[in-house]
C-alpha cells in the first residue's frame, strides 16, 4: 500500500475534529487490525464530547449477545444540563456496526490474547466515531524493545534531515 502525501492526509481529515485518543493503547498492545465505527449517545453526551470531556484510558470493548459495546469509557456529564437530564459517566455504550463486521471482529477478539482496544474518537461529518484496533497484548520486554526501535529510527531520521 502507498504511503499518502501530506496533503492527501490533511484533505481526508479535513471533515475530523478529534476528540480524544488513548495512546496508552499503542504502547500496551500490538494493533493489529482497524475498523471505524458509529457510537450510540445521547444529547447530553454530545454536548460534553464537543467540549472533549473524554476519557479512554480504561476503556474496551466487548461482543454481548451479538452486538458490540464500549465499556468503560468515561465522558463526563454535561456541566450545563439538569441533573435528570444528565447521562452516567461510564455507562456502556452501544457500537455502530453491521452484522458482517461485528462477526469477523468477534471471531477475533475471542482469540487468545486478543482484545477489541478503542483507539480514537472524533467527529467525523459532525457524526461522532470510535477507532477500535484489535490489539495483542505486549509483555514488557516487548514494550522496552519497540521503545528501543522508536528512539533509533528517531535518531536516523534525524540524521538524514541535515544531510
Amino acid at each position: 500500500m502507498a504511503k499518502k502525501s501530506k496533503a492527501a492526509k490533511k484533505e481526508e481529515n479535513k471533515n475530523e475534529k478529534m476528540i480524544g485518543e488513548n495512546r496508552k493503547a499503542r504502547h500496551d498492545y500490538e494493533i493489529l487490525e482497524r475498523l471505524e465505527c458509529g457510537i450510540q449517545l445521547t444529547g447530553s453526551e454530545v454536548k460534553s464530547l464537543r467540549d472533549g470531556k473524554l476519557s479512554l484510558s480504561e476503556s474496551f470493548a466487548s461482543v454481548l449477545g451479538g452486538e458490540v459495546f464500549l465499556i468503560n469509557c468515561e465522558i463526563s456529564p454535561y456541566s450545563q444540563s439538569s441533573e435528570y437530564l444528565n447521562h452516567e459517566a461510564k455507562r456502556r455504550r452501544k457500537l455502530l456496526l453491521h452484522k458482517r463486521e461485528i462477526a469477523k471482529f468477534a471471531s477475533k477478539s475471542e482469540e487468545k490474547g486478543l482484545t477489541l482496544v478503542p483507539l480514537k474518537m472524533y467527529f467525523k461529518e459532525g457524526k461522532a466515531k470510535v477507532l477500535l484496533g484489535i490489539g495483542k497484548g505486549r509483555q514488557m520486554h516487548d514494550k522496552r524493545e519497540k521503545l528501543k526501535k522508536d528512539v533509533a529510527k528517531r535518531d536516523i531520521d534525524r540524521a538524514m534531515k541535515r544531510r
